[in-house]
């Protein structure tokens, strides 16, 4: 077995994590909330999927563990949120897109502490955002997010910064 919740770690009944077939694990720490309807999924590569503690995902949220995510503590994660850390390769016409594989990795999905990410947000292979960073409802996160910075839209934009 790859997943491995901590014993105060809250997971819903209603939640739907499958175990990896390739052995990569799926790490939930203590007093972590994953709520109902939360779907994890390792497809798409080997990277892990590692939740630290206090952090929270909330109802409807999809997480693919592709090329791998980590987020750390005493982060809040609004429903509806996607996480891809993958990317499908399809340039070759001549090809079925499900037949040309993946993208090589842009080095997975990396969330540091204190991070509050709005409702229906979608993060892609390659973010990263940094400590204390806010990110607005319906954002597409691509790259790296400064910290204590608040940002929203598409294509991300800096609203302002938590004092």
């Amino acid at each position: 077995m790859t997943i491995e919740l901590h014993p105060d770690a809250k997971i819903s009944a209603w939640a739907d994590i499958e175990d990896s077939i390739r052995g990569s694990r799926i790490v939930i720490g203590a007093d972590s909330v994953v709520d109902s309807f939360v779907k994890i999924k390792p497809v798409g590569g080997s990277g892990d999927l590692v939740i630290g503690e206090r952090t929270t995902i909330n109802s409807c949220c999809v997480l693919y563990t592709g090329n791998g995510i980590h987020i750390g503590n005493d982060v809040a994660i609004a429903a509806n949120c996607t996480f891809a850390p993958v990317n499908h390769e399809f340039m070759e016409r001549g090809r079925l897109i499900r037949d040309q594989r993946f993208r090589p990795s842009k080095g997975g999905i990396l969330i540091e502490d204190d991070v509050w990410i709005g409702a229906g947000c979608v993060l892609l292979d390659g973010a990263i955002l940094r400590r204390g960073c806010v990110i607005g409802a319906m954002s597409l996160v691509r790259g790296e997010v400064a910290a204590y910075s608040v940002q929203a839209g598409n294509p991300l934009q800096v609203k302002g910064w938590r004092r």
